[in-house]
């Protein structure tokens, strides 16, 4: 039986084989369009009860499992209610796909706790929920995060904020910066990896010189990477949004809101600073940062 076989760049690059669950949609149509626009690699869609038909030159699949066995999908992207984005999101995992994004917002904890363990007794990558996608640029874009904010180059991004991220790609390349992969790696209080694993790949990737991190109030997330800094290889920049988020007031997303009292942004900067990151109060100081840099 042949398998999808995981591509890093990170997560994405030129050879990825991508699978979409509702491409047939009025909004996955759209974003199927734009990821073509991009270049990426879709091999297959997958629609109950459509397989065999095509939709925008693209085969439709009835199942996750024949688009990896027909058509080498290893890499897809759900464009499905919350209802049914656990059901799609374990199907494609169980079928061989190594790494899946998840868009949708409003999955139930306990429905992403459960994708979460089945992803990793499958050793998949579970991105999201809540997420934009992922984009390695000039090679393939897997999800919303626009090309024209990006530009291929050595920087490294993981965001929480789907909106920082795409103000974060679009200032690095603004000033001339370009990146090598900028992820949405999702805003919900549970998400499939934490920022901690997302750094360690950027640590060991020859293409990234510089890793920068945006963080959110909320959880304990940006604490695993303080512990991690004396591994880290490469300089790490770090942005915390939401100082000015009063404690039980969630901001934006149900990740985002101060419930103790060290997931506030102030408590989160100081500690990435004394573990050595570099830290910024705003994503606009994020260019001067790493060219102080020497990048």
């Amino acid at each position: 039986m042949r398998r999808g076989v995981q591509s890093l760049s990170i997560l994405v690059d030129e050879n990825t084989k991508i699978l979409v669950y509702g491409m047939t949609g009025n909004y996955g149509s759209a974003q199927v369009k734009a990821m073509l626009t991009a270049g990426s690699n879709i091999v297959a869609g997958v629609s109950v009860g459509k397989g065999g038909q095509e939709h925008m030159g693209i085969p439709i699949c009835d199942t996750a499992l024949e688009a990896v066995e027909k058509y080498g999908a290893n890499t897809g992207i759900i464009y499905v209610p919350s209802a049914g984005a656990k059901s799609a999101l374990i199907e494609a995992i169980e079928a061989g796909v190594k790494v899946v994004f998840c868009p949708t917002e409003g999955i139930p904890n306990l429905d992403t706790i459960a994708i979460r363990q089945v992803a990793d007794a499958h050793d998949a990558w579970f991105i999201g929920p809540n997420s934009l996608g992922v984009i390695s640029p000039g090679k393939s874009l897997v999800g919303s995060i626009a090309p024209a904010f990006t530009k291929p180059g050595a920087i490294g991004v993981i965001s929480r904020s789907g909106t920082v991220t795409l103000a974060v790609a679009s200032c690095l390349t603004d000033n001339g910066l370009g990146q090598s992969t900028v992820i949405s790696i999702g805003g919900d209080v549970i998400i499939g990896k934490n920022p901690l694993d997302y750094i360690k790949k950027f640590n060991e990737d020859d293409e990234t010189k510089v890793v920068v991190m945006v963080g959110e109030i909320g959880g304990m997330k940006e604490y695993e990477v303080c512990e991690y800094m004396p591994q880290m290889k490469k300089p790490l920049v770090a942005f915390i949004g939401g100082r000015s988020a009063k404690p039980g007031k969630r901001m934006g997303h149900m990740g985002a809101m101060i419930s103790g009292s060290k997931d506030d942004a102030n408590s989160k900067a100081e500690a990435l600073k004394k573990a050595g990151a570099v830290v910024v109060g705003t994503p606009w100081d994020i260019p001067d940062a790493i060219k102080a840099l020497g990048f």
